[in-house]
């Protein structure tokens, strides 16, 4: 029996991964260029006895997926550049708290109102350093209508693995283009349930590390009774300023995603087998790269293509260990040099780094990138 296929654009598909994970709860505000995913969740959740509201601003619909969450709901929210900047004290309490969600972010230009309607990748530091304090980050960066959808699916599932907010970021070109989808059958991408505490309510403690980097969630209306708090907290949540216990908590929150790197952290390898100069891209520039390198590749150039798939955390190792075997870097993107300077940090003198850096809402092209490659010596 054939599988279904559809043409579908990016944010569509985001929703179906989505719904495909779990999803039953969906709070957003309208925003360019993300508001097809809140459209298709209005039409669609009710299908299946789930809730879709739309909330009275960014602020409001990022504290209700939250509250949803720890009800046991798996949830969703959808929004786009200053609506990311608007939600991130409320991601810093998901992080703080501890709260499974997914944020759906498509990169626009910026700062502020910027060009609403064009592409940027600008928003990737806002993925780790947009909320105050030291906090774990995991950000998946699609790029096409097919992985858009399988990589919305992974985020919430690391969502509730390590219990922390996953934000997933398409550029405006992967959210608004439209391409070939194969749905996968169920049961054919895993779905990682909630960890389910295992003592009885009276013993249970939400953030009781006798059960590792992550502790178990209980849901409210299940019979466990607990205090969820955006203060430094104990293992039983209530708020603490002891010193020892916030050193613990803090270091704690960060290791649970810091130390599992390996489990989280995705990448592509195109031609790096004998690479002499490797093009770093995520998102919809990549597919300018694989282009460019091929066509490198027909003039007898030696180039390849690391695809950054997991933006944060970010693919350190490997980049250190291209930065020993290469004679440089080729870093495009759509914005000033934020993973530039990720990969110029990880190569540490090794291999120089060249950019390529537009923010004029154009897409960068594969000759862009062709004559960058043939600047490496």
């Amino acid at each position: 029996m054939s599988k279904k296929v559809a043409f579908l654009q990016g944010n569509e598909a985001a929703t179906y991964g989505a719904l495909y994970a779990g999803c039953n709860f969906f709070a957003g505000y309208p925003i360019t260029p993300s508001t097809e995913v809140a459209e298709v969740m209005s039409i669609e959740l009710p299908k299946i006895g789930g809730k879709f509201i739309q909330m009275e601003d960014e602020i409001g619909a990022m504290a209700a997926i939250l509250g949803a969450s720890l009800a046991g709901a798996k949830v969703l929210t959808s929004t786009s550049g200053p609506g990311l900047s608007l939600k991130q004290e409320l991601i810093g309490y998901g992080c703080i708290a501890e709260i499974p969600c997914v944020v759906y972010n498509v990169m626009r230009g910026g700062p502020s109102t910027g060009m609403p309607t064009g592409p940027s990748q600008s928003d990737v530091m806002c993925a780790k350093w947009g909320t105050h304090g030291d906090h774990p980050a995991i950000c998946l960066v699609p790029a096409s209508v097919q992985e858009t959808y399988e990589e919305v699916i992974r985020a919430f599932n690391l969502s509730e693995k390590y219990r922390t907010p996953v934000l997933v970021m398409p550029d405006e070109i992967v959210a608004h283009m439209r391409e070939r989808i194969v749905f996968p059958e169920p049961g054919e991408i895993e779905v990682v349930p909630r960890k389910a505490p295992t003592v009885p309510p009276e013993q249970y403690k939400p953030y009781d590390t006798q059960f590792g980097d992550v502790p178990p969630l209980a849901s409210y209306g299940t019979g466990y009774k607990f205090h969820v708090t955006g203060l430094n907290k104990m293992q039983d949540g209530f708020p603490t300023t002891k010193a020892e216990i916030v050193q613990a908590e803090e270091e704690r929150q960060v290791r649970k995603v810091e130390a599992n790197a390996d489990d989280i952290v995705t990448f592509e390898e195109y031609m790096l087998a004998d690479a002499e100069v490797v093009v770093v891209a995520y998102g919809s520039t990549s597919r300018s790269a694989r282009y460019a390198v091929n066509v490198a590749r027909e003039q007898g150039i030696k180039a390849g293509m690391f695809r950054i798939k997991t933006f944060w955390p970010f693919p350190d190792k490997q980049i250190k260990a291209l930065a020993a075997k290469v004679k440089g870097f080729v870093v495009p993107e759509m914005n000033l040099g934020m993973c530039a300077g990720e990969v110029d940090r990880n190569a540490q003198g090794k291999a120089p780094v060249l950019g390529i850096f537009r923010v004029d809402g154009e897409p960068i092209n594969p000759d862009q990138i062709l004559a960058k490659i043939k600047e490496v010596k």
